[in-house]
């Protein structure tokens, strides 16, 4: 695998993406009925920010850091706190030691009743999964290819839940295999809450994404965008990412808007930085 978050954990595209997650699965737990968190590509569980990756590539220097030395509004203040909650922990210094992937932040926020399924194709990084989230009843971790281990994971019997599609996008056919997954899902777990992140290299490319979602024809699916801006050069890093969240719980758009109005020129890091909320079909 050539690909290691350990490289890019903290981002700003880990800050967006997590800062959505836990505000939807926050909304989720609001009812006290279990739910299912599945993960199709879980990664290591945490990552050391200390460690030579990031220290090679410290881009959590240009996210979550600035979110952690920031004076934010209070409104957001509030929504972001459950998330800088599962950062950590941090030196003498106050800098963060490691930071957690999805995984430790849904296992942190989900309750006793609450199960997590998650799937890692890489030997290694499972490893590193297990030994990140420890002994735990409610989890469950595969090896198991994650888009063939949701077709059989949906609909889970809570008939509650969220889906988190994170693949690394290492493969040129990624994103269809991500539409072709999401529309198997779909077709089974109608009502499932799902979420899916990519990276946006080529708009023409990405309008093209958003056009396939479309002719899913299922309704409440969200757009969400974050671009920081053009780096000083000779810099290549990732400036845009989005997230498709489909079936988002109560609420959880108006926070993300407010959300991505702060992040925006928080982590800008050059001109052009800028941020989408908009729905590709009917809100219902």
């Amino acid at each position: 695998m050539n690909y290691r978050h350990a490289f890019h954990a903290g981002n700003f595209a880990d800050v967006f993406k997590h800062a959505i997650l836990i505000r939807a699965l926050l909304a989720l737990t609001r009812k006290p009925t279990p739910l299912r968190y599945i993960d199709t590509h879980a990664g290591a569980g945490r990552y050391d920010l200390a460690g030579e990756s990031s220290e090679r590539s410290p881009e959590w220097r240009d996210g979550v850091a600035r979110i952690l030395r920031a004076k934010l509004r209070a409104p957001v203040a509030e929504l972001l706190a459950p998330y800088l909650d599962a950062v950590g922990p941090f030196d003498a210094e106050a800098r963060p030691l490691s930071y957690p992937g999805s995984p430790a932040i849904a296992q942190k926020l989900l309750r006793p009743q609450d199960r997590l399924a998650l799937c890692e194709a890489h030997d290694e990084e499972r490893a590193k999964l297990v030994a990140a989230l420890g002994h735990d009843a409610r989890l469950s971790i595969v090896g198991t290819d994650g888009y063939v281990a949701l077709n059989a994971y949906v609909p889970p019997k809570e008939r509650r839940g969220l889906t988190l599609l994170d693949p690394p996008f290492e493969r040129e056919d990624e994103r269809e295999r991500v539409l072709a997954a999401l529309e198997r899902a779909l077709k089974k777990w109608p009502r499932g809450v799902y979420l899916a992140w990519r990276p946006i290299k080529d708009r023409r490319e990405d309008a093209r994404f958003l056009a396939s979602l479309k002719a899913f024809r299922a309704p409440n699916i969200l757009s969400l965008e974050l671009d920081v801006g053009r780096a000083p050069p000779p810099a290549s890093a990732l400036r845009r990412a989005g997230l498709i969240l489909v079936n988002p719980p109560f609420g959880v758009p108006e926070e993300a808007e407010a959300i991505l109005a702060d992040l925006t020129p928080l982590l800008a890091r050059g001109d052009g930085a800028d941020a989408v909320c908009e729905w590709l079909t009917a809100r219902t």
